[in-house]
């Protein structure tokens, strides 16, 4: 009785994985969609646990953010008001009403440039393909804002 040698083809994944980084096959243009690549429950908690930890930061930073500026404005008042600075109100005035006339004239035009129109067609393409990841990502950004 003889034995049959079966040939095996190698595959070296250190090499593969050099030539491929993760974030390259989850979020490449070109990959399809996750729904192809992993089931409902793992793109559910993939999109629920990133967008936990988004939401936690955001919540964090954005407390951090408004007391910082609240609290900068509020020693700014007392400066102002001790007689530590003065403002030039009539300088404020004419800035602000420049302001406002440049925001009136880029506001009418309404035109987006066409960098900005690939690039928010494209984000509008991944969300479509990635449904179930996106919805896992808001609610999950969601409870992260309320915890």
């Amino acid at each position: 009785v003889g034995v049959k040698e079966d040939s095996f083809n190698v595959l070296d994944l250190a090499e593969y994985t050099k030539n491929r980084p993760w974030w390259r096959k989850v979020f490449a243009p070109s990959s399809g969609s996750s729904a192809e690549k992993f089931n409902v429950a793992t793109q559910l908690l993939i999109g629920g646990v990133t967008g936990w930890c988004t939401g936690f930061v955001f919540q964090k930073v954005g407390k951090l953010a408004a007391t910082a500026v609240g609290g900068g404005f509020f020693l700014l008042q007392i400066a102002n008001h001790t007689g530590y600075i003065k403002v030039d109100w009539k300088l404020v005035e004419r800035d602000v009403n420049k302001a406002k006339q440049q925001l009136k004239f880029h506001s009418s035009s309404n035109k987006m440039s066409p960098e900005v129109k690939s690039k928010v067609d494209e984000v509008i393409i991944f969300l479509k393909k990635n449904v179930i990841l996106t919805g896992g990502f808001a609610g999950g950004f969601l409870l992260g804002m309320a915890s």
